[in-house]
């Protein structure tokens, strides 16, 4: 990477979880799980401009490398979780970002989780097909 120095967010969704790293003076790559972002969402839909938004809300997409280490999880969650890390990082930098971030939604956690699937039911909720006679 371009220096030492970083800003460090940690973000999840659903059953992922990310740890972003912003290296200042980079020049824009962005690496998830030591693999080039275009490379580790080639088969997804989810593409990196999702990923990069905070980024590009604050007119910072070539400042920065940002380093992902991402778990858990499918892309779409893994995604999610990626950038809230990248908007932690940039809230942790100063409070101007964080004010700008916070008032597009960037950095609350959406937490809604999997429900756990009850006893006697197929799923969560679904249940046997009712038959009257």
């Amino acid at each position: 990477m371009a220096s030492k120095t970083y800003a460090y967010g940690l973000g999840r969704r659903k059953s992922s979880t990310a740890r972003a790293r912003l290296y200042s003076g980079g020049k824009g790559s962005i690496t998830i799980n030591d693999k080039d972002a275009s490379e580790y969402l080639s088969n997804s839909d989810y593409s990196i401009t999702s990923l990069i938004k905070p980024l590009k809300l604050l007119s910072k997409e070539k400042e920065y490398d940002i380093s992902l280490l991402v778990k858990g999880g499918g892309v779409n969650g893994q995604v999610e979780a990626s950038r809230l890390a990248i908007s932690n990082a940039l809230a942790s930098m100063n409070d101007t970002n964080r004010s700008t971030l916070k008032k597009e939604g960037l950095l609350k956690r959406d937490s809604r989780e999997k429900e756990r699937k009850k006893a006697g039911l197929k799923r969560a909720r679904k249940a046997e097909q009712y038959t009257k006679r």
